[in-house]
């Protein structure tokens, strides 16, 4: 995959290409990330990208030529892309759509700073509006570098075992079921015998268990989502059951 992002602080956004799954996709080829410089596409000596809004108002806004031809080189090069903006209106960032965005040939994503984005470069050059959550970042860069993130560690070959992404949570629509590792003793605690039985068919039944389960305690508005089967409804009451009767006893 093919990676181009816009920003006014390319170093900033390099860093991420240094670390973990990101760094690895990149050795590996899996993935290529270029960074593009707004500034390098104006057209004064300054070389600055932003205005005063109309209408008045604190704050500047970012200029919609020099970052339109900034996409345009990106497009140039890239061929068939996708244009996001990191955004805090956008649609909000979650496991199906990074799949569905580690699925593309090439992406490119554009960083906002200051008061945001002419709304005409967005009408005419963007084609999806991405947000991390209801709140409002300095900058766009964070943003890009969480979903480039994301992506990386779905690319082929990327991961040692590819099928550690799939049991990500999220992935099936769960949260993922609890990890242990050695000790079996920490501090009082023990690691679930099941998970010490070699057993591989009761693991798998105590995994998928425990992921209903935290679900269930973590985050309900899931489940709602989800339409579960008789063996998921069953697991997930004997998971309440399990709870109310540790409560009982305590």
């Amino acid at each position: 995959m093919k990676i181009d992002v816009v920003s006014l602080f390319p170093e900033f956004v390099k860093q991420v290409l240094e670390q973990g799954m990101p760094r690895v996709a990149r050795e590996t080829g899996a993935l290529t990330v270029q960074c593009r410089n707004p500034r390098d596409h104006a057209d004064n000596r300054y070389r600055s990208v932003d205005d005063r809004p109309y209408g008045g108002g604190p704050g500047m806004v970012m200029q919609a030529e020099p970052l339109a031809r900034c996409i345009e080189a990106a497009r140039a090069a890239q061929g068939q892309t996708l244009v996001l903006a990191m955004s805090p209106q956008g649609q909000p960032l979650n496991q199906a759509l990074v799949e569905q965005l580690a699925q593309q040939p090439a992406l490119v994503l554009v960083c906002g700073r200051y008061e945001g984005l002419d709304e005409r470069l967005l009408d005419g050059c963007i084609d999806l509006e991405v947000s991390l959550g209801d709140f409002v970042l300095s900058g766009g860069e964070l943003a890009a570098m969480v979903l480039i993130d994301a992506i990386a560690r779905l690319l082929p070959g990327v991961l040692g075992a590819q099928d550690s992404a799939q049991n990500d949570s999220f992935s099936q629509g769960l949260l993922d079921h609890p990890h242990y590792s050695r000790p079996e003793q920490w501090r009082g605690q023990a690691v679930p015998d099941v998970l010490l039985s070699g057993d591989h068919a009761r693991i798998k039944r105590w995994r998928e268990k425990q992921a209903l389960g935290q679900t269930w305690l973590k985050r309900p508005g899931l489940l709602d989502k989800l339409e579960l089967n008789v063996e998921q409804t069953a697991l997930l009451q004997e998971f309440i059951g399990d709870r109310q009767s540790k409560g009982k006893q305590s």
